[in-house]
């Protein structure tokens, strides 16, 4: 049996790590002594008046209260009880939990709401859900589930068609709404016959997939371990369903290219048809960076000893990446899509990569429109914060990934194909099917041991079992801080008005890094140092095509001139990014895009009065995309820059558009009108959740001046690896980031529990 690592905050959860966040924010206004069952658990005029007074307080949506009140209206017979854990079930939805436990909601009751919701000023509070639910015994609330006209139970195969599905196992009760109760099954049912239909390679084909392994892999001789890569290569060969995760920089794409470049050679050895290979990923971002990373990898491959004709084999490899939404089809005003299971997607490779950033709908979507013989690859990091919405599918499958638990046929196996032993630590005589489809990348080539973020992301990402480790955890922390790196600075400010934060938008704050960010070199030569906003307004104003030259120029010269501008004004803001965790308040999106904006016109950056900067366009306004617009072949995610062109009638005047990159080298800018955009928002400060997908030079992560259940160990990882080269800390209230790494959270789902068939051939 393997030593097993523990699970990166998969075992415990932030119901068990904030026993007291709630106790210092509300003051709880009961005496200590016991109180009669709140009137809400047996009444239904209790109770709707109770979630009226939630909803109006931003705990509990409108949408919530509205499935309570609909289903006692069409059952009106049905309990309280029931109904309360029906508004709870549809709540968590909207917080990333694909289903209600109640086991875990009565340990934890404030945090079964939006608690507190932000900008709240938490006076006069309607009464907590600890309150309601005070007393409450389990096997009473799980009785008033026993309802047939609303709720089935999820275990029986005909399970009819109930707006609620209820799944009990090892004293878990779980309430579902059936749609996400469905997403579960299908997606289990899936992964769980392409790993059934998977073949171990035998030994005649193992020894071709040998030879091809040593050519993609050389190596350099001794090795301290084993090639993860080269494992993960081996072990996504033989399976129709297979997961690479790693962390940032441990070579994820580098891997995919090998595996797709081994997969095509493979099938024409025996066939002169390719493999039809597609490439997806959640967002737009995702989908350009995984564009431009895939056709760098592709054109530097070596396929000696791979294939005959290595440029051939190149062409069949695909570059182009495209979003999910566009891959499956999306259909105008509906959620569903022109490929599912009747009409399948035409390929026989999918690979997603950011995959931590899929929900269950989606995943469920994805597998539902694949063809049976198709493979699917996942790529992504497992510690990253999962998508907005529910579902945590990547870290549901990814649980056992840390400890391997490779079956000794699997280890056999890879011995022969790989050319060296699986450590001891990462064999287990019981290990499952579906831990034979996943590979872990455990090495990283972007951050080494010289690498404060590097070293920092890798402390706070520790695992986490009990307060001792909590306090090694915030010491470790504390050590990279002391440690003196060159690419890491904390900035502590002392309240909204400290100078030192318009320092650091504006200017980057070079002065918290050791010799300002001089001398500093990476991989291709002398870094440049730390920029704040200030940088690529400059490139903005100084770079303008001058008007001798546009008036000397033709029309295709001139396009050319503002896309060059264009682009050198995008890369530029792409040095510098400020993340934050909330949205509202004074620390969060919104207050400090105003803020940001101000600060940049007191140092002559822009010209925009507070009205423009709040909700107008001016120019050098950076904005995200926050909806796909696929009328503008603009996804979620992807950013813009509002730049001046010259009128088309009359050359003199100015005109704004939005600059966002493209993938088209030919048409590298594509210029968007900004009475078109629909669904922008200004950028100076982002989400930590809207960053993923994307890097930055200088990344700068605010976390904010008080508790707030977002706060995670996740969140904080996130936000570290977006920077590339510099990261700045910043702090808004002591102890903080303390009590963000203290605080894991694992979403709530029945996919953690996925078997696979016990005869399933795989190791």
């Amino acid at each position: 049996m393997t030593k097993r690592t523990p699970g990166k905050g998969r075992q415990s959860t932030l119901h068990d790590a904030t026993p007291d966040l709630f106790e210092d924010l509300f003051e709880d206004p009961s005496d200590g002594s016991a109180t009669a069952p709140h009137p809400a658990l047996d009444d239904i005029d209790a109770l709707v008046a109770l979630l009226d007074r939630w909803v109006e307080r931003g705990w509990l949506r409108a949408l919530d209260r509205a499935l309570a009140v609909f289903l006692h209206r069409e059952v009106n017979d049905g309990p309280p009880l029931l109904l309360l854990a029906a508004a709870l079930a549809s709540h968590q939805l909207g917080r990333g939990h694909v289903c209600l436990d109640l086991a875990q909601t009565l340990a934890a009751p404030n945090l079964a709401l939006s608690l507190p919701p932000e900008g709240d000023d938490l006076s006069d509070p309607p009464p907590l859900p600890s309150q309601v639910l005070e007393g409450l015994e389990l096997e009473r609330w799980r009785a008033a589930l026993d309802h047939p006209p609303l709720v089935a139970d999820g275990l029986d195969d005909h399970s009819g068609n109930t707006p609620l599905v209820k799944l009990e196992s090892l004293g878990s009760v779980r309430l579902y709404l059936r749609r996400y109760w469905q997403y579960e099954q299908d997606i289990r049912q899936q992964i769980n016959a392409r790993l059934a239909a998977s073949e171990a390679a035998s030994d005649e084909s193992a020894t071709p997939l040998r030879q091809a392994l040593d050519a993609l892999f050389p190596g350099n001789g001794p090795t301290p371990g084993p090639d993860w890569q080269k494992i993960a290569c081996a072990l996504a060969a033989r399976s129709r369903f297979a997961v690479i995760t790693g962390g940032p920089g441990t070579g994820k794409t580098t891997t995919v290219v090998k595996l797709l470049a081994l997969l095509q050679s493979q099938q024409l050895v025996h066939t002169e048809r390719a493999l039809r290979i597609r490439l997806a990923a959640p967002t737009g971002k995702a989908a350009a960076r995984l564009n431009e990373s895939i056709a760098g990898q592709v054109g530097g491959l070596t396929l000696d000893g791979v294939t005959d004709d290595p440029e051939s084999l190149k062409r069949q490899i695909p570059t182009e990446v495209t979003t999910l939404h566009r891959l499956l089809g999306s259909r105008p005003d509906t959620r569903h899509f022109r490929h599912h299971a009747s009409n399948p997607l035409a390929l026989d490779v999918l690979v997603i990569d950011e995959a931590s950033m899929v929900d269950i709908e989606m995943m469920a979507a994805v597998l539902g429109a694949l063809p049976p013989r198709a493979r699917l690859i996942l790529l992504g990091d497992k510690d990253q914060l999962a998508s907005v919405e529910a579902g945590a599918v990547l870290g549901d499958l990814c649980q056992r990934a840390e400890g391997g638990h490779y079956t000794p046929a699997t280890c056999a196996w890879l011995e022969r194909v790989c050319d060296a032993p699986v450590p001891d630590d990462y064999r287990d005589t019981h290990g499952q099917p579906l831990d034979q489809a996943i590979a872990m990348l455990r090495v990283s080539h972007r951050f080494d041991a010289a690498s404060g973020i590097g070293q920092l992301a890798q402390a706070v990402n520790a695992p986490l079992i009990g307060d001792h480790q909590s306090r090694d955890k915030q010491h470790a922390i504390r050590d990279v801080f002391r440690a003196g790196y060159a690419d890491i600075a904390r900035l502590a400010l002392a309240d909204a008005d400290d100078p030192a934060f318009e320092r650091l938008v504006v200017d980057g704050n070079p002065a918290g890094f050791a010799n300002r960010g001089v001398g500093r070199h990476g991989k291709t030569g002398e870094l440049a140092p730390p920029t704040g906003y200030r940088h690529y307004l400059d490139v903005l104003h100084h770079q303008r095509p001058n008007q001798r030259a546009l008036v000397e120029a033709s029309v295709d010269r001139q396009r050319k001139l503002f896309d060059g501008w264009a682009l050198a004004v995008l890369e530029a803001h792409n040095r510098f990014q400020l993340l934050c965790a909330l949205r509202k308040g004074p620390w969060g999106v919104e207050g400090l895009n105003l803020r940001i904006g101000q600060a940049l016109r007191r140092h002559g950056l822009l010209n925009a009065s507070d009205a423009e900067l709040e909700r107008g366009w001016y120019l050098g306004r950076p904005v995200l995309v926050t909806r796909n617009d696929y009328g503008l072949g603009l996804m979620n995610g992807d950013i813009g820059i509002t730049l001046a062109q010259p009128h088309p009638q009359d050359p003199s005047k100015r005109v704004l558009r939005v600059a966002f990159p493209t993938a088209d080298a030919d048409k590298p800018i594509k210029w968007v009108l900004p009475s078109r955009l629909q669904a922008v928002g200004t950028v100076f400060a982002m989400t930590v959740h809207k960053s993923q997908g994307s890097e930055f030079t200088h990344t700068a992560l605010l976390l904010p001046d008080a508790p707030n259940p977002i706060l995670t160990r996740e969140l904080v990882y996130t936000g570290i690896t977006r920077a590339r080269h510099w990261l700045t800390l910043v702090e808004t209230g002591r102890g903080m980031l303390d009590e963000a790494v203290s605080r894991e959270v694992v979403r709530v789902s029945g996919l953690e529990s996925l078997k696979s068939p016990s005869h399933n051939r795989l190791g």
